[in-house]
């Protein structure tokens, strides 16, 4: 058994390195050469994180029906190894609190957000605060369908946070994605002598991203699991630069909301010519200078801080994800949370882990140590498909050849030293 881990130790600490980047549908010499390029930036980060003392912190915010503890447990014990993170509870914490923060997550709330929290995001972000949101447009839940005869209305969600995005250059619209690339749920297709038969079914609304952007975030990553996905659009905003990271297949329908959802679609095979569309956005990274949303808009009622009011903020980023549930562990049945990304059902293991890891370093990271994972090392493979069919030729060319070469030469010797002493 080989284990392609590194383990690194610094002053009684240990941070482990994994140093096989693996992706599904990439052959051994493709996912070693990925795992090659990855060396350099793999070592240097953990050895940046165990030696650098002071952690940077990340706050998840609380307050809204987030994801729970359990649910986020595994993202936020990887991201322990090298932050400190906790949850951030946007109403009651200190502005100054709040700008500790070198990254703010808002996984996947499900209530409202209030003036007063809002403009504490906003005056966070005009002070180079980074934020990942992680939201879910649309209330759709599996495990609410099951409960409920096997159908459930998807309806849009009123987060309160429409206008803010939208200034920042981002529209989350209320709608969801199904795409033929997707994971499998399991369904129960009858009994057998008592025994309820399960089998795995594609559902479509849980699409499977695969990353193709060249961007250090999602580069070399696996696919990217999620569920009930909607689609962004973004805006022409003056100073703002925007990235794709995450989309959908082309095999996609976009379904508008309310939209009645329902396990029976399971029984009929999804036609192809009706999934053909272009790649629908479903996170994007934002770099530049924002404009406030709270600009020509007074501070609301609630705010007992004496906090100034920018208009615009310094350089700085954020990420918008249309789907919540992207750093949504699996919990098993007695409540114990499995890895970030790993699937119970079918045992694979997708890269949403490494994906949080790279927005939390790339978003955290000031010296551009995420700049190495850009670099690029193409390894001259031999080609396996010519060497099967052209081994012969090559063996009988490289033995046989230099051998007759030889002979022709010392005929050929033995000839001109016979010529000139036969005399």
């Amino acid at each position: 058994m080989i284990f392609p881990e590194a383990e690194i130790e610094y002053q009684g600490q240990k941070i482990v390195v994994n140093l096989m980047q693996s992706r599904i549908g990439l052959s051994d010499e493709e996912i070693a050469n990925n795992s090659i390029q990855n060396l350099e930036y793999a070592f240097s980060s953990a050895i940046k994180k165990i030696t650098s003392g002071g952690k940077p912190e990340i706050g998840f915010t609380e307050g809204h029906k987030e994801l729970t503890d359990l649910q986020l447990e595994d993202g936020m014990k990887t991201l322990s190894d090298g932050f400190d993170v906790g949850r951030v509870n946007l109403t009651t914490i200190p502005f100054g609190g709040l700008m500790q923060l070198k990254l703010l997550v808002i996984p996947k709330p499900d209530k409202p957000f209030t003036e007063l929290e809002k403009f504490k995001l906003d005056q966070y972000i005009m002070r180079g605060g980074k934020v990942l949101w992680a939201i879910d447009p649309v209330n759709a839940e599996l495990d609410s369908m099951q409960g409920h005869g096997n159908e459930e209305m998807a309806f849009p969600k009123q987060l309160n946070l429409d206008d803010q995005l939208f200034t920042y250059g981002v529209r989350l619209n209320y709608d969801l994605i199904a795409d033929i690339n997707c994971a499998q749920i399991p369904v129960s297709t009858g009994e057998i002598g008592g025994q309820a038969q399960i089998q795995l079914v594609p559902w479509l609304f849980y699409p499977i991203f695969m990353p193709l952007s060249k961007h250090p975030i999602v580069k070399n990553l696996d696919g990217i699991r999620s569920e009930f996905a909607s689609t962004i659009d973004t805006l022409d905003i003056k100073g703002v630069t925007k990235t794709v990271l995450l989309q959908s297949s082309p095999y996609n329908k976009k379904l508008s909301t309310p939209k009645l959802l329902s396990l029976q679609a399971l029984e009929q095979e999804p036609n192809p010519k009706e999934f053909q569309s272009t790649p629908k956005t479903v996170a994007v990274l934002l770099e530049g200078k924002f404009v406030s949303d709270f600009l020509n808009r007074p501070v609301p009622e609630g705010m007992t801080e004496q906090v100034k009011q920018l208009p615009e903020s310094v350089p700085t980023k954020m990420i918008v994800m249309s789907d919540g549930d992207i750093f949504k562990n699996q919990l098993a049945a007695d409540g114990s949370p499995f890895p970030l990304g790993y699937d119970q059902y079918t045992r694979q293991t997708y890269g949403n882990k490494n994906l949080l890891l790279n927005i939390a370093d790339y978003m955290t990271d000031d010296s551009g140590l995420i700049a190495l994972r850009t670099k690029e090392i193409q390894i001259r493979l031999l080609d396996r498909a010519r060497i099967r069919s052209e081994k012969l030729y090559w063996q009988l060319l490289n033995t046989i050849v230099p051998l007759c070469l030889v002979l022709i030469f010392a005929i050929f010797q033995h000839y001109i030293r016979k010529r000139k002493y036969a005399h």
